[in-house]
């Protein structure tokens, strides 16, 4: 129940100097590490969450807050500067704002991309306070046959991340991507595929060092045999964009929302999974004109792939809070945290924690507030670094990506899959296959695997006619991937 008095309470204790302090703390270490190439918010929470453990109950919630928002954003400034996403849900940010930044429009780029994540923010806070149960109710509603229809739905929006109109280099790059996720134990039985006797690869292949390897180690082939690569201008030039822009984009922006909201209250999706399905979407309803922007520098598609991904954030939350269920990686990070500092989420959350959810929403406020600043004071110094001399500046991040590699797991096989992955990747690249739809398919092959086998398990005795009459929410997801899939082939590769 809304309580005035323990809403009060609870904003006491958030706005103290000491608490807005650490929340900046996490908010500015998230915004580095996520823009550090080929990282991921879920690292982020994993490793900084060490230094909440000597924090008391409310400033290491306020800490881990603060890296969650800041680390989403992050992402987005590689993204845009050089061409490698921080975070996986940057790479639609990518695929448009390097070709902003190359025109001269970095700056504008990132200030599109922080007034997304802004706007996001905003409306994934409202949507977690506001509505909680309609939200939650429709998110319960995705089983096993759900999810499975929901991932399938991301591999056939490869199609539409193809440049041109080649759709199937898209969906190739895509299920090259399953395949690859199915490497390692599948999850219903423990039997081993695609190993070769290997006993590392029991444990499957990360999507991790596979991004960075794609999407840093290609970069970097495709740029040190050029004798005068593209560069970024170093002046930053206008940050923040007009009003009158922005307001144009609000319909878009508020569907997004919407979108990595709901996609982030099902346990599992992810903010990549937003950001892609947003992007797609809003492609879709672009207007004509601003549709022939999609994948050369359109300040639309920034603000859809932006937007969702943050929203994601307080979709997240709402399963976290109220079932104990983390909605993805980074929400499991924060699950940890508070029960670290014996929090007990669930259905009896405030009962068991008076006022501690209102101290989240506040928490998420103050967080938004922050990134907003730190990620405007951040972008100069970033745009001066990363407008180094192109020759100058890909052998500095080839020590990053081993790094990032070597972190997943300290494992060096790892590092041996992120060179494998860079290669190929250049490979492909020079025969025109998009490298994004592969990442999007290795992050959504083990949630379609699992989900299928698990479907087909419990529809044994079922017809068909029956499991389309009683899954309605599956029935219309199976028409919207048909749909897809028509679009692409008659629409787009006529």
């Amino acid at each position: 129940m809304f309580d005035p008095q323990e809403v009060l309470s609870q904003a006491t204790i958030a706005f103290q100097p000491w608490m807005v302090w650490v929340c900046l703390l996490g908010v500015t270490l998230g915004i580095l590490w996520g823009a550090m190439p080929g990282l991921s918010t879920t690292m982020a929470m994993a490793l900084l969450i060490g230094l909440s453990t000597g924090m008391s109950q409310h400033v290491a919630i306020m800490f881990m807050l603060g890296v969650y928002t800041g680390s989403v954003f992050g992402g987005a400034i590689s993204a845009v500067l050089i061409n490698i996403p921080g975070t996986p849900d940057a790479v639609p940010t990518m695929i448009e704002g390097h070709r902003l930044a190359q025109r001269g429009e970095g700056g504008l780029a990132l200030g599109t991309a922080i007034m997304g994540s802004f706007m996001g923010n905003w409306i994934g806070i409202i949507f977690l306070i506001a509505f909680i149960p309609a939200i939650l109710f429709l998110a319960l509603q995705f089983r096993s046959w759900e999810m499975f229809l929901l991932s399938m739905w991301g591999v056939a929006i490869c199609g539409s991340m193809s440049a041109g109109d080649m759709p199937i280099k898209g969906w190739i790059s895509g299920w090259i991507g399953l395949l690859i996720s199915f490497v390692g134990l599948d999850a219903i039985h423990g039997v081993a595929r695609f190993t070769f006797g290997m006993r590392t690869l029991e444990d499957g292949i990360s999507y991790i060092p596979l991004l960075i390897g794609l999407f840093g180690l290609t970069e970097i082939l495709k740029v040190l045999p050029q004798n005068s690569p593209p560069g970024i201008p170093s002046e930053v030039g206008r940050i923040i964009p007009p009003i009158k822009k922005l307001i144009g984009y609000s319909r878009a922006a508020f569907r997004s929302g919407v979108i990595g909201t709901i996609i982030g209250a099902i346990p599992g999706a992810g903010a990549n999974v937003a950001s892609f399905l947003s992007y797609d979407i809003g492609r879709r309803r672009a207007k004509i004109d601003e549709q022939q922007k999609w994948g050369k520098g359109s300040y639309e598609a920034i603000v859809c792939a932006e937007v969702a991904n943050n929203a994601n954030i307080g979709g997240s939350m709402l399963p976290t809070l109220t079932l104990g269920i983390p909605g993805n990686a980074a929400a499991a990070a924060i699950l940890a945290a508070l029960e670290m500092k014996n929090v007990v989420v669930g259905p009896t959350i405030q009962t068991e924690n008076p006022g501690i959810i209102f101290f989240i929403y506040i928490g998420l406020i103050i967080a938004n507030f922050l990134m907003y600043g730190m990620a405007i004071v951040l972008i100069k110094p970033c745009v001066k670094l990363f407008s180094l001399p192109r020759t100058l500046l890909m052998p500095l991040i080839i020590p990053i990506c081993v790094m990032g590699a070597f972190a997943v797991s300290l494992n060096y096989f790892d590092v041996y899959l992120m060179f494998i992955a860079g290669i190929v990747g250049y490979i492909l690249h020079r025969f025109g296959f998009p490298l994004a739809p592969m990442v999007l398919a290795v992050i959504l092959g083990p949630l379609a695997d699992e989900n299928l086998r698990r479907a087909l398990l419990l529809f044994e005795d079922q017809n068909l006619t029956n499991i389309l009459i009683t899954r309605p929410i599956g029935t219309i997801l199976l028409l919207v991937v048909m749909y897809t899939f028509y679009d692409g082939i008659f629409r787009r590769g006529h």
